[in-house]
């Protein structure tokens, strides 16, 4: 059975929460795993109003040190607290974050229940930062104002589901169906091969999200994020914009566009929306004229992780 691979968008806007959109948050979901996606002010509300079990996440990965992207972090680890949380909580995010979360418990003498951990994300590179038993989440660099990072959440291989008519028709040993699970041939003992593709159904292509907080046009990012199923970026104003964009450091929804073209993604999210737009329908045409297949996220939308040829 394939798992459930899903992003839900707690918040899309930039710098400030304006036309009922929210500071930057997203949820990714992989089975039974949560994981938080930057944590703008607003965060926990927005998790509570989208019926997300918040107490289920047990890592968050924090892109950078902009307000918008972090600064619904103490509030939702104070509420774990008062919640009587005990289970461990793993921050990923870049030098600092720890600092400021251990002085604001420090100054208000905040004593945790729960274990919790940091992890420092590098700026250099792709770096491998969770291996789960069935995906990993890795960081990239992005080039922003300050350090900050983006993230690629990949499946791993699973096993695969056999084809139980065959079994039945033609039974083969304990060991042989442990290795066409893994997707290894088997060779038995009389030299014979008990082959993959007799008795396990085709493995589906494997699913990659990428997500691309903040950053300036930049096509050097296209190799860490190549051929994704669904791609996050930033398109924080239209194509009129432009030169505010390269002077924040941001990217225009055409620019977006371009880098879901060149990077071979299969569909483009756009979100981190200036609050000088209220309308947001030009920017989504600008992006389609680039990609086609380019959407508008929405707070509160789920948006499926699927694998398409």
């Amino acid at each position: 059975m394939i798992p459930d691979f899903e992003v839900t968008i707690l918040g899309n806007t930039s710098s400030i929460p304006v036309h009922g959109r929210n500071h930057t948050s997203q949820v990714i979901r992989f089975g039974q795993e949560l994981m938080l996606l930057d944590c703008g002010e607003g965060t926990q509300m927005q998790l509570r109003r989208y019926k997300i079990k918040s107490s289920k996440i047990s890592n968050i990965f924090i892109s950078h040190l902009h307000g918008d992207h972090y600064l619904g972090l103490i509030g939702l680890l104070s509420s774990y607290n008062l919640s009587k949380r005990t289970k461990p909580l793993t921050i990923f995010g870049p030098q600092g974050l720890d600092e400021i979360i251990t002085v604001s418990f420090r100054w208000s003498n905040t004593k945790l229940n729960y274990p919790l951990s940091f992890v420092q994300t590098e700026t250099t590179g792709l770096n491998l930062l969770l291996d789960n038993p069935q995906f990993t989440v890795h960081s990239f660099p992005l080039k922003h104002r300050l350090p900050t990072t983006g993230f690629l959440v990949s499946e791993k291989s699973g096993f695969r589901n056999l084809v139980k008519e065959k079994l039945l028709q033609n039974p083969i040993s304990l060991e042989a169906i442990h290795s066409i699970r893994s997707g290894k041939d088997y060779e038995e003992t009389d030299g014979s091969i008990v082959k993959v593709s007799d008795y396990a159904y085709p493995m589906h292509r494997l699913r990659k999200y990428a997500f691309c907080s903040d950053t300036i046009f930049d096509p050097n990012i296209t190799s860490y994020i190549k051929n994704v199923d669904l791609l996050y970026h930033e398109s924080t104003f239209i194509s009129d914009d432009q030169a505010r964009a390269a002077e924040t450091f941001h990217s225009t929804s055409a620019q977006a566009g371009k880098i879901a073209s060149i990077s071979g993604a299969k569909r483009l999210l756009l979100g981190h929306f200036s609050s000088r737009y209220v309308d947001l329908s030009q920017m989504l045409i600008e992006a389609k004229d680039v990609f086609s297949e380019s959407i508008l996220s929405e707070e509160g939308q789920t948006y499926s992780i699927t694998s398409i040829e």
